[in-house]
């Protein structure tokens, strides 16, 4: 007795002498559904348990053979179930109109039983087989789109990256690339540290000097504390000529960026330091000064359409332009509340308190000296 997972077997004739001969050859090994003409057959074809092979005769009463296996094949509900015409007709002419409307084989009666089942066998494997190479080619076709699909993220991000790479270092851009930083160019408010520096004596060097030799120090001294910027994760707002702005702590939240802050500075210190003995000897009398603050500031893109900056604006980047402009050759000025989250980090020399452009009181200054 078949089981309820094999396959389903249509047999469709008028006579009952055959459905009961063909249906004693198969019922062993295939459950079996039986219909006695064309529109009969036509209902069981659409139900929703449809038949794996239909076995069809020509000659019926009403639809014969042809018509039902043309209208099966018209129907996507059941275009794909394999149809063998079992008949009397054995006219060549009959037989290629058999294949003509969609038949997969063509047997004629009286038939051996064992062609029958062979027959059936052989093309129940052949519809299987094109059910996997179907499922396969819809698997295959989901995998393209995926793929099609992560191609184009990447070329979104790489569009992205192509915007925002002169806002940003690269150790950044990873991080608000894979989700680090969310939506870094609209405004936001945020507490960072800010440093500003310039090479000191840089007017009087310009006006004395040609523009070549200008542009070859210049070209030097930012590629050197471009590396340092780099190398501590902070961001380079702006640079102008002999100058430039870097924060920390945004896009991206990094831990300790007054400490970050101050370690670059020092290395910048370090670095122009180095620098200035080649300097020098071309007669170029060059220094640093460097201003440290931190505080809240508010943050985004500056600009309009088809120019836009990433900036920062508030007190703490008029704090420490301020405490730039007052540095002296070498120093790094910052004031007591920055001193407050490194003065475990630094030696530092006090200042005094400094009238500072923009601040109604006076500013207590220190210069860091060295780290301990």
């Amino acid at each position: 007795m078949p089981l309820s997972g094999q396959k389903l077997i249509l047999i469709v004739d008028d006579t009952p002498t055959n459905l009961a001969v063909i249906t004693g050859v198969l019922e062993s090994l295939f459950r079996i559904k039986v219909a006695t003409n064309g529109e009969t057959a036509l209902a069981i074809a659409q139900a929703s348990d449809k038949p794996d092979l239909i076995l069809l005769d020509v000659e019926m009463p009403g639809l014969d053979g042809y018509e039902v296996c043309r209208r099966l094949k018209a129907n996507p509900a059941t275009c794909e179930i394999p149809v063998i015409f079992l008949t009397g007709r054995t006219d060549a002419a009959d037989e290629q109109k058999g294949f003509e409307v969609g038949a997969v084989d063509y047997i004629h009666k009286p038939f051996s039983a064992p062609i029958v089942l062979a027959r059936v066998k052989t093309h129940l494997t052949l519809q299987s087989a094109l059910h996997t190479v179907q499922a396969q080619s819809t698997r295959l076709g989901e995998w393209n789109a995926k793929l099609q699909e992560r191609v184009s993220d990447q070329v979104r991000q790489l569009e992205r990256l192509s915007e925002l790479k002169r806002f940003f270092s690269p150790q950044l851009m990873e991080a608000i690339l894979t989700g680090g930083a969310d939506n870094p160019l609209k405004s936001h408010r945020r507490e960072i540290a800010v440093v500003f520096l310039d090479l000191r004596n840089f007017t009087a060097f310009a006006e004395s000097s040609e523009p070549e030799e200008v542009m070859q120090v210049l070209g030097e001294f930012h590629a050197e504390m471009g590396k340092l910027i780099l190398e501590y994760e902070g961001t380079l707002e702006r640079f102008t000529g002999d100058g430039m702005m870097i924060f920390f702590n945004d896009p991206v939240i990094v831990p300790n960026p007054v400490e970050r802050a101050v370690r670059m500075a020092v290395a910048m210190r370090e670095r122009v330091n180095e620098m200035s003995i080649d300097w020098r000897k071309h007669g170029y009398d060059l220094s640093l000064g460097i201003g440290i603050a931190q505080g809240y500031a508010t943050i985004g893109a500056i600009g309009y359409e088809g120019r836009l900056d990433y900036g920062a604006v508030g007190a703490v980047i008029n704090l420490a332009a301020r405490l730039c402009d007052e540095a002296r050759d070498g120093q790094i000025l910052t004031n007591q509340k920055t001193l407050g989250e490194c003065e475990q980090l630094v030696e530092v020399q006090g200042v005094g308190e400094l009238h500072l452009k923009g601040f109604a009181r006076p500013v207590p200054i220190f210069n860091v000296t060295a780290l301990k």
